[in-house]
């Protein structure tokens, strides 16, 4: 690569102090309109870290069946990816700008696989539910990159390594997901209950995966198809675990964990969050 076109891309990202990363439980996608436990989480973590130069997101709703891409757009639309919710959720708007020069960086320090750069996409709702809240002024620059939905979870793993450094350069790097996520077991409260309704292994599932990445078990982790029953119930598929372990190939070894938002809902559905 030309030197010269490499210190641009670096110099336009200044090295700082290392950003936090973090692993959010997106939930229902009315969480972007709704005020409750989860939105307050959402919130309060904004407040607690430093405002970041851009953010890189990796959620649960953009797949893409071969390749691994990252948006390139200045402008990315606000993508509506879901059905059957009220007028007021598809009113809503994220116009945070891209970072076309984000996106180079990040297809620059990749060299496991050769990065797309997708110009169509945008920010889906695992990005800007969550962001509304935690920057609702829009005015950090978001990029997003896709799940290969061909490649293991070793390859998801190795893919965020070889992107961490960007964390020195004032980038918070996002996973948006749900750890446990099994919509078919859902078990919404129905009126007259007193309680939700909660599958044991749904909690089993939650539970371990956090002594896990308590333990920085991460090998586990990434075999979770050999973590037993539990986990097979929690993760029918994976989109939604993915973006997790993104969070979790970014980290360091001696990096605190704080876990927010804790909480399984609708039986299947888990909220639990992580700041690194």
């Amino acid at each position: 690569m030309n030197l010269d076109k490499l210190k641009k891309i670096t110099d336009g990202i200044p090295e700082t102090d290392i950003m936090p990363a973090l692993f959010i439980g997106h939930g229902n996608p009315m969480n972007a309109i709704e005020d409750n436990e989860f939105v307050d989480g959402f919130k309060r973590i904004g407040q607690e870290i430093r405002p970041p130069k851009a953010i890189l997101c990796i959620s649960a709703h953009w797949e893409t069946l071969k390749g691994t891409y990252v948006t390139v757009m200045s402008n990315p639309r606000t993508i509506h990816d879901f059905g059957g919710f009220p007028k007021a959720l598809y009113d809503v708007q994220y116009p945070a700008p891209g970072s076309p020069e984000l996106t180079q960086q990040t297809k620059e320090l990749v060299t496991s696989t050769e990065i797309g750069l997708h110009d169509r996409w945008g920010l889906d709702h695992g990005a800007w539910s969550i962001l509304r809240h935690m920057y609702p002024q829009a005015d950090i620059p978001v990029i997003q990159m896709s799940l290969d939905r061909s490649q293991p979870a070793s390859y998801h793993y190795k893919l965020a390594q070889e992107i961490s450094s960007l964390r020195k350069k004032g980038i918070l790097i996002i996973g948006s997901g749900n750890m446990v996520h099994n919509i078919r077991m859902m078990a919404p409260k129905r009126p007259g209950d007193t309680e939700e309704t909660v599958h044991d292994w749904a909690l089993e599932a939650n539970s371990i995966m956090k002594s896990m990445i308590q333990n920085r078990d991460h090998t586990d982790l990434i075999n979770y198809h050999n973590q037993g029953l539990a986990f097979k119930l929690s993760i029918p598929t994976a989109e939604h675990y993915l973006p997790m372990l993104y969070t979790l190939g970014v980290s360091g070894k001696k990096e605190e964990i704080q876990f927010f938002n804790d909480k399984v809902i609708g039986g299947a559905a888990s909220m639990t969050s992580l700041k690194i």
